[in-house]
This record gives C-alpha cells, sequence and structure tokens, in this order.
C-alpha cells in the first residue's frame, strides 16, 4: 500500500508541477491494489481478523461450533482453489494483451536489461495473476487453519482435567 501511495503522490505532482503524468501511474495502483487486497484477504483469514457474522456461530455449542468452523475452513479452502483455477483460465486467454500504460514500460525494461521476460511486465496477465496468487494463498491459510483446529483441541487438556488441577 505503500507503493500505491508513492505512485499515486508522485504521479500528482508531475501532473500538477509540470503538467504531465508518468504513463503508467495511473494504470500500476489499480494492480497493486488488486495484489494487496489478495494478500490480505489470505492474511486476515489466517489471523481470523476478517469481517465475519459471530452472532450466531456464538450461540452453538462449542463441538458444533468446532464442525461448523472446520466446514467453514473446508469451504474457503475450496473457494481459494476456485480462484486459482479460474484466475489462471482468464489470465491465460486475456494475459497477451498489452496494459496500455505499462507498456511502453515493459518494452523498455526488456531492452536496457536483456530480459525478454520483462516484456510481461507490461501485459495485463501479469497482472491478472494476483487471482491465481490470492487463491493459492487463500487456500494454503484455510487449509492451516483447519489443521490448526483438529490439532489445537487434540493437544489441550480436557476442562474437567484443568478444573480439577484448578483446585487442587
Amino acid at each position: 500500500m505503500a507503493l500505491v501511495f508513492l505512485v499515486i503522490f508522485v504521479n500528482s505532482v508531475r501532473r500538477y508541477a509540470i503538467g504531465k503524468s508518468i504513463a503508467w501511474g495511473e494504470e500500476l495502483p489499480i494492480y497493486l491494489t488488486i495484489y494487496g487486497v489478495m494478500f490480505g484477504i489470505a492474511y486476515a483469514y489466517m489471523t481470523d481478523s476478517h469481517i465475519k457474522f459471530a452472532i450466531f456461530i456464538d450461540m452453538l455449542e462449542e463441538k458444533t461450533k468446532k464442525l461448523v468452523l472446520a466446514f467453514c475452513d473446508l469451504l474457503t479452502c475450496a473457494t481459494g482453489f476456485t480462484l486459482i483455477f479460474a484466475g489462471h483460465a482468464f489470465a491465460m486467454r486475456r494475459g497477451h494483451v498489452a496494459s496500455s500504460g505499462l507498456k511502453s514500460t515493459g518494452d523498455w525494461l526488456a531492452n536496457v536489461t536483456g530480459i525478454q521476460a520483462l516484456e510481461w511486465v507490461g501485459k495485463v496477465g501479469t497482472w491478472q495473476y494476483a487471482i491465481v496468487f490470492g487463491g493459492a494463498m487463500l487456500a494454503i491459510a484455510a487449509a492451516l487453519r483447519l489443521s490448526d483446529r483438529f490439532t489445537a483441541s487434540s493437544h489441550e487438556p480436557s476442562k474437567e482435567l484443568a478444573k480439577g488441577k484448578a483446585t487442587q
């Protein structure tokens, strides 16, 4: 997000100071924001800090709550895999299309460095692949949460045992 701010700030200052914008100054922040959102989704799920309606789940018994949350983890993992496949299909179908603001920058990077793969900076497929990376990170986060739900409960002492130790 700092990079998004920096690009927008520099582009705004240039526009008002000298009357010219950077060619990629409007398009790049959009693409970077998509990557940021996808990273944020996985991070929020992993840390359980995402928006949720907990009023219903809080009314359930602990065992039922654990099963519902495990089902949610499985469903989220499936959603992540769906994003991977759909994002890949989308990027492959239109990935070769030039990104109007970044094409000249990608070509320039390829010419200066001699690395022809840098031409892909100017293609929309590079930026559409954020959906694939985000889906993979979401699937991994959900699988780790699911694994943690079962391993944490198997390593916890029972409540009765904990109460017994507390009274001794």
